[in-house]
């Protein structure tokens, strides 16, 4: 047990279980949270459920004149409380029938019986001022008890009644809030929200608390970034901020330029605002953004080398762009020959020089499996086209010259025989065995 006089062992209770903790002498007694316990107050003894059991608290936190727990609730004491919540609903009903035959302009919100049952308290909302001086008379008639009619607001009342929040959780002034802050639309405002009353606005028809909950974080997140709108510099060059996006800490900004708009995403840092906002026709804007420097390296660490991946990417394919441009002409070279020209470039076709074989072996071993398979189709097909072309030109020269040598010994002959003279082939004619040979052309 502490012996320091600057500190006083409380209990911290609430009445109803909502509202605001108060603080109270513990007496002596030791009370668990959740307990009910009666207590002293100015009005008398209450019924009420300790939230935090004894602790000790600065005699800064504490009121004067603090007052005791009188006792833990007994099965009486509980019995009692039962008969006083029957009271409340039926002086509620009754409250009601008597607003409606004085015609007074006022909402019964909730009623109170106290713990001895010496005073009833009747909370209202209303408009405007309401006389009822003839109402308190009629029920002091009816309950033989003082009466007292307290006039609320409209956030009062949420805080009795309770409800469900458009978030899906109960309200926070009926579950945690003890007194109620000022709200702006400025603060909804800061954090972006749409200004629609409909959707700032909670079940009381105020702004909701909640709004003033993260105030503070935001006021110090707009001080990181260019407001929407801002004429600022990036490092693409000028431009104009037209969405800011608090919670990341970047913006979006649309460069200043002819053509079409450009908009591009930057960090909150990676952007500075222009004094002044935008300069005049013919004024050039100050320089006003920072270079970020590179932190320096530590001595020990080395550098990773600088690697141009663009060029070594651009070699290799212009090298097989050029190789691929000399097979495709060779192909169609081969392939756009005809029959008369075929003798010429007999030679050059059985023998291709080492230039071409060197360079339609690299072009395989870089080209995909689908581009080999297709250009060796294609280099197969021409060459097997450019030798039956070849085997056919000297047989048709041949037989022209022995026709022509030949054509009065032949003259009675077949065509049959022609014909077959024709196919037979040069190694087997005995006039042609050792005669010279022409050159073509």
């Amino acid at each position: 047990m502490y012996e320091d006089s600057n500190v006083t062992e409380v209990v911290s209770v609430k009445f109803k279980g909502r509202g605001k903790a108060y603080y109270f002498d513990a007496n002596g007694i030791t009370v668990k949270p959740g307990e009910d316990v009666i207590v002293e107050t100015s009005k008398g003894l209450e019924y009420a459920q300790c939230v935090y059991g004894n602790h000790y608290v600065s005699n800064d936190k504490v009121v004067p004149p603090i007052r005791p727990v009188v006792r833990i609730a007994t099965d009486n004491d509980r019995r009692v409380q039962e008969i006083n919540h029957k009271r409340e609903s039926e002086a509620l009903d009754i409250c009601r029938e008597k607003v409606a035959e004085h015609g007074l302009d006022m909402k019964l919100v909730d009623v109170e019986c106290s713990f001895e049952g010496n005073k009833i308290t009747f909370y209202f909302t209303s408009d405007g001022r309401v006389d009822f001086r003839e109402l308190v008379k009629d029920l002091a008639g009816v309950f033989r008890s003082r009466i007292e009619l307290r006039q609320i607001g409209v956030r009062d009342e949420a805080k009795m009644l309770g409800g469900i929040g458009m978030c899906g959780r109960p309200l926070c002034c009926n579950q945690f809030l003890t007194e109620f802050q000022p709200v702006s639309t400025k603060m909804a405002k800061t954090q972006g929200l749409s200004l629609n009353p409909t959707k700032i606005s909670g079940t009381c028809g105020r702004l909701m608390c909640c709004l003033r909950y993260e105030e503070e974080a935001y006021e110090s997140l707009v001080k990181a970034v260019p407001k929407n709108g801002a004429f600022v510099e990036t490092p693409a060059g000028y431009g104009t901020v037209i969405q800011v996006n608090l919670l990341r800490g970047t913006v979006k900004v649309k460069l200043d330029g002819d053509g079409e708009a450009v908009i591009k995403t930057y960090n909150g840092d990676e952007v500075a605002a222009v004094p002044g906002g935008r300069p005049k026709n013919g004024e050039t804007p100050p320089h006003v953004l920072e270079v970020r420097e590179r932190e320096p390296e530590e001595p020990g660490q080395e550098s990773a080398p600088a690697y141009d991946y663009a060029e070594e990417t651009a070699e290799p394919a212009a090298e097989e762009s050029e190789t691929r441009a000399g097979s495709t002409a060779h192909v169609r070279r081969k392939s756009g020959q005809s029959a008369a020209a075929a003798v010429e470039s007999k030679s050059a076709m059985r023998s291709p020089p080492r230039t071409s074989r060197a360079r339609s072996a690299s072009t395989m071993k870089r080209a995909t499996t689908s581009t080999a398979a297709s250009g060796a189709a294609s280099s197969a097909t021409a060459a097997q086209t450019a030798a039956r072309s070849a085997r056919a030109a000297p047989a048709g020269e041949r037989s022209a010259r022995r026709s022509s040598r030949s054509s009065t010994a032949r003259a009675g002959a077949a065509p049959e025989a022609a014909s077959a003279a024709a196919e037979e082939p040069e190694s087997k004619s005995p006039q042609n065995k050792n005669r010279p040979r022409r050159q073509a052309g």
